[in-house]
């Protein structure tokens, strides 16, 4: 499961959003069943910025947002996001040195 997040800030607010993202990645990536996750700002447009993490499951997402120093830092960033689009995807294709693996859909 992905969890995306794009979030918009003006240079005068990226270095306390950095800060607050890295906290979240933290405490998102010390939940088990989170494969990682990485935060980054867009080449094309600097005052766009992304939030990428990898759960093994949805359930394990919803574990990972349980805990309260995730509630209290990371649920409140999370809300912060631009809600233009969705958030959560399945993963249906991962791939690692070269080869593809399918996945099974959730919604089947």
């Amino acid at each position: 499961m992905l969890l995306v997040c794009r979030f918009a800030a003006t240079p005068e607010d990226a270095s306390e959003l950095l800060a607050r993202a890295c906290r979240a990645l933290e405490l998102l990536t010390a939940a088990e069943g989170c494969l990682g996750g990485e935060f980054g700002r867009s080449v094309d447009e600097p005052e766009r910025w992304v939030l990428a993490v990898r759960f093994t499951s949805v359930d394990a997402y919803r574990r990972a947002l349980s805990p309260f120093p995730v509630r209290e830092h990371v649920v409140p960033l999370l809300s912060e996001a631009l809600a233009d689009e969705p958030a959560t995807y399945e993963t249906l294709v991962s791939a690692v040195d070269a080869v593809a693996t399918e996945h099974p859909s959730l919604l089947a």
